[in-house]
């Protein structure tokens, strides 16, 4: 368990609040990057994992390549193959946490209840829970990184509070009853998105499950078979220098490329028909005008089709485009005045995402939420950032969920940027660090101005506040303009505090490396012209020579 730290200790600390794949990346680069070990992660439950530690639903798998879901310094040789489950994806992570020694620094079963900026000591004051106990204390640290992740918090349908008066059973996929036997049950699955299409297929493989699916929006599914990687693949990834990294970088440049489909309207049109075509031919004939997406491919997720499609020609699974009115006690009331009895209601509606639910309180007393509440939804700097938190950094933040590529390479991008405001605070150089307003906003601009001419405006989806507000969650480029962004520090937008020491070795690392390419550049043309003869070089040759003479001591 890593040290904590009182207001006197001379030693800067870390907190990450949330043990999941970004809670994790952080601490793991704190190590490697930084050699720095005086860090706490804060974990709500008994375990690493986050969204794949809690999404323990049948069939529940990455939609991405898992290739792809593996940390860049840490390729797995041992995937299963080319699209991994969630029991893959976990161990992958417990094993990194037990690699790299993080795990005695995961405080678990622990609540981040608050977190208080105190300007004067200039850290955080965090309260924390213990959760089994229920006992409340403080702790302190100067720098706070939220890894609480946007797939945490699970949605229910607003309006609807009149589940309570259902008398039969009801769990949402995120929070999957293992206990409860389907068999010979009436089960309804509210939602059509990712997690709905993954176990629906697997839970009516039992012919006895009688599985009604009401479908609030259809949405666009693809075709990407999941092959098993053979015994002779693996070895050739584990022992054939570069092969698996060329597998990744692959994988990443198909990605990339696939984002043409969402900001070109041309390349969109031919997507579309691809994705009708592909519709017509596996969708029943029964339910395709109704499943036939209104919105551009893109708009909404698009669907890896596992199975779902041909899983609706099943006797036993049924899917319903009514609007459901309220719930009662033996099942759901349509808009349509059909009453319909079931014994198991699973909601598939996924994830609260436009809400910050911890209560952190920056330098003028406002929180995140209430920051956000200003801008009309979520709102940050580079998605990481945000005015008046200093030395506080969001992992998965406002604008940086991605429809085409990974999360965990966007929250590897945000960590590597975060680290390096992040370094001079604990070597001591500097206090804080705070991103100003202006720059936040003139970002924002761009990131709006870039949203308003897409096709994520087009539907109403979670990548947008309250479903049909400002677009808050989707990042509006490819992953490469992500991290070409997020390379390094613009600065100018942040203000620093008790930087002095910083900021006069900066200016000498700055003054080093005009020195070192002066200096290169003078070696250069001395040694091109002691090859080459003519009246430039001889010049350069002359300014040179007598460049030496005066620099010889």
């Amino acid at each position: 368990m890593s040290k904590t730290t009182s207001p006197g200790d001379s030693r800067r600390r870390v907190v990450i609040i949330g043990g999941g794949v970004g809670g994790l990346i952080c601490a793991i680069r704190l190590k490697s990057k930084l050699g720095f070990d005086n860090f706490t992660i804060y974990e709500k439950a008994a375990d690493t994992g986050g969204t794949w530690r809690d999404n323990t639903y049948p069939g529940c798998g990455s939609d991405v390549p898992v290739h792809f879901y593996s940390l860049s310094t840490n390729l797995n040789a041992e995937w299963k193959g080319s699209y991994g489950s969630q029991a893959e994806i976990q161990a992958y992570w417990k094993d990194l946490a037990k690699k790299y020694d993080v795990l005695p620094h995961i405080i678990f079963n622990t609540n981040v209840v608050s977190a208080e900026w105190d300007t004067t000591e200039q850290m955080y004051h965090i309260t924390i829970q213990d959760l089994p106990s229920g006992t409340v204390s403080v702790t302190n640290a100067e720098v706070v990184v939220s890894a609480i992740g946007t797939l945490e918090t699970p949605r229910y349908p607003p309006g609807l509070e009149s589940i309570s008066d259902f008398k039969g059973e009801t769990f949402h996929s995120a929070r999957w009853n293992h206990d409860l036997d389907l068999r010979g049950k009436r089960v309804a699955v509210i939602g059509s998105g990712c997690s709905a299409t993954q176990f629906i297929p697997v839970i009516t493989q039992e012919s006895t499950v009688e599985v009604t699916q009401f479908c609030r929006t259809p949405s666009w599914f693809m075709s990407r078979p999941r092959t098993p990687f053979s015994d002779l693949e693996k070895w050739v990834f584990a022992n054939v220098p570069g092969a698996m990294r060329l597998l990744r970088n692959s994988v990443f440049w198909q990605s990339e490329l696939s984002y043409l489909a969402f900001g070109y309207r041309i390349i969109n049109r031919i997507v579309s028909a691809t994705l009708k075509s592909y519709l017509t031919k596996m969708c029943p004939e029964e339910y395709l005008e109704q499943m036939m997406p209104k919105h551009p491919p893109g708009c909404k997720r698009l669907m890896i089709d596992n199975n779902y499609l041909s899983a609706l020609s099943r006797p036993n699974l049924t899917p319903i485009f009514d609007r459901i009115t309220k719930f009662t006690e033996n099942g759901i009331l349509t808009s349509k005045g059909e009453s319909m009895a079931f014994d198991v209601i699973i909601f598939a509606t996924g994830f609260s995402t436009d809400q910050f639910s911890l209560p952190v309180r920056g330098v003028n007393g406002i929180t995140i939420q209430g920051y956000y509440d200003q801008q009309n939804g979520p709102t940050a700097y580079r998605g990481t950032t945000t005015p008046g938190f200093p030395n506080f950094f969001l992992l998965a933040g406002p604008n940086t969920a991605t429809g085409h590529g990974s999360f965990f390479f966007m929250e590897e991008v945000q960590v590597d940027y975060a680290l390096q405001l992040i370094e001079p605070v604990i070597h001591q150089t500097a206090s804080s660090f705070e991103v100003t307003a202006e720059a936040t906003d003139k970002y924002n601009e761009v990131i709006q101005s870039r949203l308003s001419r897409s096709i994520y405006m087009q539907c109403v989806s979670w990548y947008r506040a309250g479903g049909d507000g400002k677009v808050t969650s989707i990042f509006p480029g490819p992953l490469t303009l992500f991290w070409w962004w997020l390379r390094s520090p613009v600065w100018k937008d942040y203000k620093a505090v008790g930087a002095e020491k910083w900021a006069k070795q900066r200016r000498w690392a700055k003054l080093r490396k005009f020195v070192g390419l002066i200096s290169c550049a003078v070696l250069w043309i001395w040694l091109l012209s002691k090859r080459y003869s003519g009246p430039v070089l001889t010049f350069a040759r002359t300014v040179v020579s007598r460049y030496l003479a005066t620099s010889t001591p």
